[in-house]
């Protein structure tokens, strides 16, 4: 075993570890700390692969952006937190199932022959080699379908949390856009006549020598 293989599995190792962590962990601070965990093993194992533009990007996205704000918002929303692990045995074969099956994928992937390796192609080395060049090249011709494909599945996603994490409490105020465009002056705005009130010409001349 050379030291690049050595290597290779040290971080696979700790990534499967963190990874494991993410979900079994009770605290939710401490997943988000594995998960960041998991990227920083990930951004490593993308480094030996010759892919310095994924890796920092996953350093710089992920974890010094994405994860920060997922851990402020953890940090100051008050989470039940045995409220949501109610039910993770009961569907825990149902995720051990599509693990495996997204496992089978992979392997299947990576033993095709139509698999293609571009971070580490013939000439890497070569002075003025650009592996982000590579990178978007084939992401915006060959993998053009599927990357819209990806982009799209990512905005149903975020469409269905919103949906899912929006609460309708009848304490909680909102603005409803379609009412406010259906309103008339006469619903907001009201004439009244009022008489003049007139003044006694003797009370504004006496003053007030109570005091």
């Amino acid at each position: 075993m050379t030291f690049e293989t050595a290597i290779f599995y040290f971080f696979s190792a700790i990534m499967l570890l963190a990874a494991l962590r993410v979900v079994t962990c009770r605290n939710p601070v401490h997943a988000a700390l594995y998960l960041v965990l998991a990227f920083f093993t990930a951004a490593a194992l993308w480094l030996m692969l010759r892919a310095e533009f994924l890796a920092i990007t996953l350093v710089l996205v992920y974890v010094g952006a994405v994860m920060v704000l997922f851990l402020f918002v953890v940090m100051t929303i008050d989470m039940n937190v045995s409220r949501l692990r109610e039910g993770f045995w009961r569907y825990s074969p149902i995720a051990f199932s599509i693990g495996v099956l997204a496992a089978i994928e992979l392997v299947l992937a990576l033993r095709s022959k139509s698999a293609v390796i571009a971070f580490a192609p013939a000439g890497a080395d070569a002075p003025g080699y650009s592996n982000t060049k590579v990178l978007g090249r084939l992401l915006y011709t060959h993998y053009v379908y599927p990357f819209e494909i990806a982009a799209v599945l990512l905005l149903v996603a975020i469409v269905a949390a919103i949906a899912l994490s929006l609460r309708r409490g009848k304490t909680i105020k909102r603005q409803d856009p379609a009412q406010q465009v259906r309103v008339r002056r006469a619903d907001r705005v009201r004439l009244v006549s009022m008489p003049a009130a007139g003044v006694n010409p003797e009370e504004s001349g006496t003053e007030d020598k109570s005091c």
